[in-house]
Formats: structure tokens, sequence, C-alpha cells
């Protein structure tokens, strides 16, 4: 018999449909993607392209190859730019908008056209947290930032264009409804408990111990109880930051281990999947805030959404959290 489950970050539904479930080892992916170069001539990503990005907005040099190691600049089709008003403006006085005022950039994490993170040594993922940190850190100061959105798309299912390995950043000038909605819920856990919903979940997920995937001194990895998608990987910090901003040298360090290691059970258990993973943080304004705190999801692109998530806004997951967190457990990498 099916099970419906509350997201208690959200209040949304999500069904784990246990009569259509699938075993994890049925999401392995048959189908293997083409080999790629270490390095691409038409690539504006690859070194010696750099003329085909815009003006960097951050380099970190890398000491071996006198090279650069990460590098940041202005998405050339950007969602968001920094010209405009935050004014809002009325359309045949009903219609609310305003001028699409923010910042979009790309953070290009290697030089390397064909490494992803699973196949990184810890440094250098080490090195694409601290480009996060350091662009998040700039861009919060400027006056309309209100949200920054840190995310990477791998993958064509995922929503990548080019293949070289990169992420993003958006720096919006307003919340969005489905982000209130979060600290909306946190809040009112909050208000009622004087406890951190995030800390609380995570407390839970430690006693029942069946949806782990993995533990260090300063991060846990677990599949959430109402996983919204097969696959579905929250990593956590242990010490309460309500921003990633704040996080420290040795959080970093930590979480690139981490990071790494739970990529490289996807790619590895999975046949390299295309996924999605975001950084969720606290507005700009509720950064020192004590109900929230900050974490990653990634979302590996098993599944498509169909008619019925649309149209009720409540997603079907045909795998057990349960399962797959076992799976991705038990799952032997370096």
């Amino acid at each position: 018999m099916s099970e419906i489950r509350q997201d208690p970050t959200t209040e949304e539904w999500v069904i784990i449909a246990r009569e259509r479930t699938k075993r994890p080892h049925d999401f392995v992916s048959t189908q293997s993607k083409p080999e790629s170069l270490a390095y691409l001539p038409s690539c504006p990503f690859c070194p010696g392209n750099e003329a085909m990005t815009p003006l960097e907005t951050l380099s970190y040099p890398d000491k071996k190859t006198q090279r650069w190691q990460v590098r940041a600049f202005n998405n050339r089709y950007p969602a968001l730019t920094p010209d405009g008003s935050t004014i809002r403006r009325k359309e045949n006085n009903f219609f609310l908008g305003m001028a699409g005022i923010g910042v979009h950039e790309v953070i290009v994490e290697t030089p390397a056209h064909n490494k992803p993170i699973a196949l990184r040594e810890d440094s250098e993922v080490e090195a694409v947290l601290r480009s996060y940190r350091q662009r998040y850190n700039t861009l919060s100061k400027m006056p309309p930032v209100k949200l920054i959105i840190i995310f990477k798309n791998y993958g064509l299912s995922a929503g990548t264009s080019l293949e070289h390995p990169h992420s993003q950043l958006v720096a919006t000038p307003v919340v969005p409804k489905y982000i209130r909605l979060q600290y909306e819920v946190a809040t009112k856990h909050y208000d009622s408990t004087g406890r951190c919903l995030y800390s609380d979940i995570v407390n839970h997920e430690l006693d029942a111990g069946k949806r782990i995937v993995m533990e260090t001194e300063k991060f846990v990895v677990f599949h959430p109880f109402a996983s919204h998608q097969p696959f579905e990987t929250w990593i956590v910090p242990t010490i309460h930051r309500a921003c990633f901003g704040n996080t420290s040298v040795e959080e970093l360090k930590d979480l690139a281990h981490v990071l790494r290691v739970v990529l490289l059970k996807l790619y590895q258990g999975l046949n390299n999947p295309d996924f999605n993973y975001v950084i969720d943080t606290a507005p700009v304004e509720d950064e020192n805030k004590n109900y929230y705190l900050w974490h990653m999801r990634i979302i590996p692109r098993l599944t498509e959404v169909a008619g019925f998530e649309i149209g009720s806004g409540i997603n079907i997951n045909t795998a057990l959290p349960e399962e797959t967190a076992q799976f991705m457990k038990e799952l032997k990498v370096k």
C-alpha cells in the first residue's frame, strides 16, 4: 500500500508509491555518457579561451600550472542584470512587475573539461566551495540583493547547456514565495518550541538511523523522510549557522570531502546520473537568525514530472528513502 508523507520543512505532501516502488538498483542508468576530452578548443570555459567570457569577478591561481584553478564571471546570457530599479509597477493597474535587477554569475570549477566533482581531489572541491562563499559574501552586501541561490546543473536532463564543469549563482531582489514558505514553517516551529526545525530534523534522522548515508564531525548526510525524488540527498551541518556565507575554513574542508564522496557514490552506484544541487541559505536579512540552518540538497534526475505532479503539486516518489539511503551507505568509495 502506498504511503503519504509530509515534508516537515514546507508541510507539502509526498506520495511514496510502495506498489510502484523500484529497488535502488533499478535506477542504475543503462546508458553511459560519451567520453569527453580534457580540453575542447571551442569551449569558452577551457583554459586559453578566457577572452570568450565576460571579465572575471574571481580567479584562484593554480600553483602547479601557474594558471587559474577556479574562475567566476557574469553569465553572458543572464536571467538578471545589475542595472535597473526595484520599484514595483503595475500594468493595467493590476499586474505587478519590476525590472529584472540582480546578479547572475557562472563559476567555472576546474580547467579540465571532463572532470566532474566526483573525480576530483578534496582540495579541488574545497576551492570551488571557497569561491561560492567568497562570491556570496561579496554580493550579499549589494543593496538590492535579498536572496542568493548557489546551484549546479549536471547533465542535459538537469538543465545544463555547457558540458564543462561549472556552477551558477543568482542574486535576486525579492524572496520567492517557495522560499518564504520554508521560513514561515521554520519560524512557526521555532516560536512553538524554541528550537531550529532543521536541527530537530537532523536529530530525529540520527535517532531513526535508517535514512543516514554518512556522518562526519561537521556534517550529516541523509535521504529525507518525505523525499520528493528518488535518491534525494541532504547534506546538513552539525554546527548551527543560518547562512552559508558564515561557514568556517574547517567546515568547508570537511564539506568538500563529504560532497565529493556523496557524488562519487552516485557516480559509481547509479552510473553517473544527471543531477542538480543547490545550497539553501537564509535570506540576506535573516542571516543570523536561529530558526534556520543552511544545507545542501542533491536531486538526481532519475524520473520525470508528469500530469498528476503538475496538477496537484504533490510529488510521487517511486523509491523508499530507507532503501536508497542503505544502498548509498553500503557503497564503498575512497
